[in-house]
C-alpha cells in the first residue's frame, strides 16, 4: 500500500466498515510506521485485474514477537474468491519474516464469514472485547494464532 492507492481505501473502508471506518490520518501513520528502517508494520494492496481498482487491502503491525492483523477489507465483488484467504496469507509470511511466534486479531462478532476464514487459518478465540468497535458498541472476538510458519497454501502468487 502506497499513498496513493489511500482515496481508493478510503472509499473500501467506508463501503465495508461504515460505522467503525479508519480516518485517513490513522492509514497514514501506518503507512509512514512501513516505510523506516526497522519498520514493524506491513500493509498491502489487491488490484482488480480486469480494470486495476483496488480490490482489498490488509495491513499487520509486529511488536516483541506478537504480531496484530490490523485490518483486511475485500470489495463485495471479491468476497468468497479467496482474495481475503491470499491477503491473510502475505500478512502471516510478513509476520514470519518479522519473527511473529504468535499473531492476534479482532474480529467483530457478528462476522461469522471472516471468522470461518480465520479459523481455517487455524486462529482460535482467546477472548471477547466488550464494546470495541465504536459507535456501534458491537464486541470483538479476540483470536490467536499461535504459529504463523504453518499457513496452509491459500495460491499467492508473487511477481
Amino acid at each position: 500500500m502506497r499513498w496513493w492507492d489511500l482515496d481508493q481505501v478510503m472509499d473500501l473502508e467506508a463501503e465495508l466498515f461504515p460505522d467503525d471506518a479508519w480516518s485517513r490520518g490513522m492509514f497514514w501513520s501506518e503507512l509512514a510506521n512501513a516505510r523506516h528502517p526497522g519498520a514493524n508494520r506491513y500493509y498491502v494492496v489487491a488490484e482488480d485485474g480486469n480494470d486495476g481498482r483496488l480490490a482489498g487491502y490488509a495491513g499487520l503491525s509486529a511488536i516483541a514477537g506478537t504480531g496484530d492483523v490490523t485490518t483486511i477489507g475485500v470489495t463485495a465483488g471479491h468476497q468468497g474468491t479467496g482474495l481475503g484467504a491470499r491477503l491473510l496469507t502475505e500478512l502471516l509470511r510478513q509476520a514470519t519474516a518479522f519473527e511473529c511466534h504468535e499473531v492476534l486479531l479482532e474480529v467483530r462478532v457478528d462476522n461469522a464469514p471472516a471468522q470461518r476464514l480465520y479459523g481455517r487459518f487455524g486462529f482460535e478465540p482467546i477472548g471477547v472485547r466488550r464494546g470495541y468497535y465504536q459507535p456501534g458498541d458491537v464486541d470483538a472476538l479476540v483470536m490467536r494464532l499461535t504459529d504463523p510458519t504453518s499457513v496452509p497454501d491459500q495460491g499467492l502468487h508473487h511477481g
